[in-house]
């Protein structure tokens, strides 16, 4: 059985940190590409990072190059978003996601598995 449980989120002031965390079961993250996505209400889901095993190693949407930092710890079988001088427009739901391929792709369709999500909102 797999699953994936994100956690983390919250509110947080512009120019802020948040650190997502999502625990995993049933993978062996050392073979799959992980993913984090995120959507708002009314609009489609979008990429925001991805860590591989093969070709370019990690992507990033460049709305959040520079300030988001994705990694994981195989042996906690957790991913991880680090997110950095957070900004109102950063606010989204956000969902980790597991491709059974070793490619990072920033493609929703690509991704199998999901999490549930958590909610992550920027204001003052």
């Amino acid at each position: 059985q797999f699953s994936l449980v994100e956690s983390g989120g919250g509110l947080v002031q512009p120019g802020g940190s948040l650190r997502l965390s999502c625990a995993t079961s049933g993978f062996t993250l050392d073979y799959y590409a992980i993913g984090w996505f995120r959507q708002v209400p009314g609009k489609d889901r979008e990429g925001v990072s991805c860590l591989g095993h093969s070709g370019p190693l990690t992507n990033y949407a460049d709305s959040v190059k520079g300030r988001f930092t994705i990694s994981r710890d195989n042996a906690k079988n957790t991913i991880y978003l680090q997110m950095n001088n957070l900004k109102p427009e950063d606010t989204a739901v956000y969902y980790c996601a597991v491709r059974p391929d070793r490619l990072c792709l920033l493609s929703d369709s690509v991704y199998k598995w999901w999490g549930q999500g958590t909610q992550v909102t920027v204001s003052s």
